[in-house]
């Protein structure tokens, strides 16, 4: 009926259930260019992005929605195999408690920098040493908000295809380029093609309201949460901004930080 589906999966040896299972850690992601997406609303995103979905695991009994039995029925017809299986099995394979009874394995798409220039990255954000994967997936889901193009990840440890970054974005990951590079490649590249860098302090700079205009092409430059931008890093932007602190704490959550900031130069943007 669904895809190659012929008779509900109801093992956990199954090939296919162990590759799911297994792209839940970072090892298996990056051997395979394979990862999770998890969820109704996710799966769909990714089948109207033209995602390069492989399958499609799904529990029947979990399935409360028509738009999900459609999803399914779309996603067969499209050529991507379907996989019924049981509430249990889909259980143990999802991140999330009380599961939507439907997950994707799906190639990654890895952008490179180098592809990438003013043309089609007219404005974006660049964060150097991200530690947390929410906050990746929040800013990414902020960039999309905005009408900003991508998210350049610098020195990074987080995988961008973390199952809680790929939930956090609300599968924007589909739609824009998330780049891993080098600070120093970064640099370089953002010279090469004249980008404007605005960096971000909490103790220095321009109070970000205070800047009446931000010029494209443009770079946001976020410092990582524990150790913000070091002197070195902030040399290559042309200006710092600030956001006030007028309370106990003396720095914000770094996705919150980006979402202030990248609403207020999308007011200002030239």
């Amino acid at each position: 009926m669904h895809g190659d589906m012929t008779a509900l999966i109801t093992s956990h040896a199954n090939p296919k259930i162990k590759q799911a299972r297994a792209l839940r850690q970072r090892k298996a992601r990056e051997a395979s260019g394979l990862f999770l997406v998890e969820g109704v609303f996710h799966v769909g995103e990714a089948l109207a992005a033209g995602a390069p979905i492989e399958y499609i695991c799904y529990a029947p009994d979990l399935l409360e929605s028509d738009f999900a039995h459609e999803l399914i029925e779309r996603a067969s017809a499209s050529g991507v195999p379907c996989y019924a299986t049981t509430a249990e099995i889909l259980a143990a394979l999802a991140e999330k408690d009380n599961p939507q009874g439907l997950l994707a394995v799906v190639r990654q798409r890895r952008t490179v920098l180098t592809e990438l220039n003013p043309t089609d990255f007219s404005w974006g954000v660049a964060v150097v040493a991200p530690q947390d994967p929410g906050n990746v997936g929040a800013i990414l889901r902020t960039i999309d908000a905005v009408g900003a193009d991508g998210l350049l990840l610098l020195d990074s440890s987080v995988d961008p295809h973390h199952p809680t970054a790929v939930r956090a974005s609300m599968v924007t990951l589909f739609w824009h380029p998330v780049a891993l590079a080098s600070f120093s490649e970064w640099a370089h590249w953002a010279g090469q093609h004249g980008y404007h860098v605005y960096g971000t302090s909490a103790h220095t700079g321009a109070d970000y309201r205070s800047v009446t205009r931000y010029e494209r092409p443009l770079i946001l430059l976020l410092g990582s949460e524990r150790e913000g931008l070091s002197p070195e890093q902030a040399v290559v932007c042309e200006q710092m901004i600030r956001l006030p602190m007028n309370g106990r704490v003396t720095s914000l959550n770094l996705a919150v930080a980006a979402g202030v900031l990248l609403y207020a130069i999308r007011e200002r943007l030239s």
